[in-house]
């Protein structure tokens, strides 16, 4: 399509109608509010938002890969005198590391970044855990928002304020609190998300729902077909709903010292599992999903769930696969897994589901009961891997 002048127009819906049917979701917590914007054609209302005062620098930090699909569209909603600076990272975790992030500090010192600048992370998970410990950190802290361009940042790791990077021995074991002024989740820019993201978005929407949203779970239980099919309707309600429950468990419990704990179930051995692999085989949300997959082997050994309860949840977590294999060892898994930054003071944290909606954490998993779910998982990703 065409404008007058010749020029082609974005590809995203820039109008008022798209701005006026989007939902907004406030996270609400001790220290600070903001908005969760979702919809579709956002681009413009960022720029509304975030209050370009005159003189205030902006920075925008992307992958190549998403600056090459989105990136016209993106600065078509900046006035052309307040173009942002953009700053890019390498697509994948192991690029999530504190040499990058003085990289990146530096080239923003160079641009002349001040206490009034603002840093957007215009990404997936891994650009918006980077670029919020970079705002955290640059000038003793600086404004950020998010605009998460996969599923699984949009449901999850935009909203909550957790920042960081990974070290060699383990997953975002350094990091700090650092919220953002604002989320903005576009829902157009999922139109370009591989099937493979899509579908490890959608294992930390599943997740949201076993741990506290029964609805949630019930509406991914039966119109799995749907949401894979991306009909818009429902993709946006299992991200509203999952934005909903986090922001809520997030206003509760902003510093994880109770509640805020829930959100990690699968993710003992989900980090375990991507730190054993160093972070190369799976994405995220699939290292979550065999994550949660061996936490529910705990929980039926113990009785925290029934063994109906338990099936449903699986074929749940099933429905949104497959679940690619991995190739590592027990003795790897259970290693990353004592490193893990959620044990205290040498007890181990674990989150088990009590049934659909309801979960809690444990502090006495033991090593038998560690070793023998991670040795299920092995097995069984070792037996995918071979095909």
């Amino acid at each position: 399509m065409q404008t007058e002048r010749g020029r082609r127009t974005p590809k995203l819906l820039y109008d008022e109608v798209n701005l006026r049917i989007m939902k907004i979701i406030r996270v609400k917590t001790v220290s600070t509010e903001y908005p969760v914007y979702v919809g579709r054609g956002l681009f413009p209302l960022l720029t509304r938002r975030i209050a370009l005062q005159s003189g205030r620098r902006v920075f925008v930090l992307t992958s190549p890969e998403i600056w090459a699909l989105w990136g016209r569209d993106f600065l078509a909603a900046f006035p052309r005198d307040a173009q942002p600076t953009v700053l890019f990272l390498p697509a994948g975790e192991r690029y999530k590391r504190l040499d990058q992030v003085e990289r990146l500090a530096g080239e923003m010192v160079t641009a002349g970044v001040d206490r009034s600048s603002l840093l957007i992370a215009f990404g997936g998970g891994i650009v918006g855990d980077l670029g919020g410990f970079l705002a955290a950190i640059t000038l003793r802290g600086i404004e950020y928002a998010q605009v998460p361009t996969t599923l699984l940042a949009q449901v999850d790791s935009s909203v909550g304020g957790k920042t960081g990077v990974n070290l060699a021995a383990g997953k975002n074991l350094i990091g700090s609190f650092h919220h953002p002024m604002a989320v903005f989740a576009d829902l157009s820019v999922l139109q370009t998300l591989p099937e493979r993201e899509l579908r490890a978005g959608l294992y930390e929407s599943v997740k949201a729902g076993i741990i506290r949203d029964a609805a949630l779970f019930r509406f991914m239980e039966r119109n799995a077909e749907a949401i894979l099919r991306r009909e818009p309707a429902a993709l946006e309600r299992v991200i509203a709903a999952s934005i909903r429950m986090k922001a809520e468990v997030v206003g509760i419990d902003e510093r994880e010292a109770g509640l805020r704990m829930i959100l990690n179930f699968g993710h003992t051995l989900g980090h375990a599992i991507e730190a054993a692999t160093k972070y190369r085989q799976l994405l995220h949300g699939e290292a979550i999903a065999w994550g949660m997959l061996a936490a529910l082997r705990i929980a039926r050994a113990r009785g925290t769930v029934t063994a109906s309860e338990a099936e449903r949840m699986e074929r749940t977590i099933a429905a949104y696969g497959p679940t690619p294999g991995f190739r590592s060892s027990v003795e790897a898994l259970m290693e990353a897994a004592g490193r893990d930054k959620k044990n205290r003071a040498g007890l181990r944290r674990f989150v088990l589901p009590k049934g659909i909606g309801d979960a809690v954490v444990v502090e006495d998993v033991t090593d038998a009961e560690m070793a023998g779910a991670a040795r299920w998982v092995f097995e069984s990703a070792r037996r995918i891997s071979a095909y």
